[in-house]
């Protein structure tokens, strides 16, 4: 498995210019992936520390998939790519944010987001956003 340096105490983490992933218990770290140019949210998935050396050095996003227990990389099978223009992490370096270049649709769905279902206030039913099918 690939070495980050550990994560530092307090706001040292905050402050440092080094990269030290903040791995969950699981050893994975959240990725979220927003189109580069639209901004659009597109999906959100797990890296461990093999996905996010991978997505660093090929610029092809790559994701930890939880149930098959192994890397993948988006697109590898669909064709729905995602070009990796910019990688950010938050604060504590416990989520990474995935700036691409998406080809075809991020869902599984084949839809352009997985964000595509809007949660009412209200309670009532889900409903859909006309602009993600």
């Amino acid at each position: 498995m690939t070495q980050f340096p550990p994560p530092l105490s307090g706001s040292a983490q905050d402050e440092t210019p080094d990269l030290r992933p903040k791995f969950n218990a699981d050893g994975l770290i959240a990725a979220i992936a927003q189109d580069a140019g639209s901004g659009d949210v597109l999906m959100m998935a797990w890296m461990n520390a093999d996905a996010l050396a991978a997505t660093l050095a090929t610029r092809r996003a790559t994701y930890w998939s939880r149930s098959r227990g192994e890397l993948w990389v988006k697109g590898e099978t669909s064709g729905h790519t995602q070009e990796v223009v910019e990688v950010r992490i938050d604060c504590d370096q416990d989520a990474v944010l995935l700036k691409v270049k998406q080809a075809g649709g991020a869902c599984h769905t084949g839809r352009a987001s997985c964000f595509y279902r809007i949660v009412p206030f209200d309670g009532s039913a889900l409903s859909h956003d006309q602009d993600m099918g």
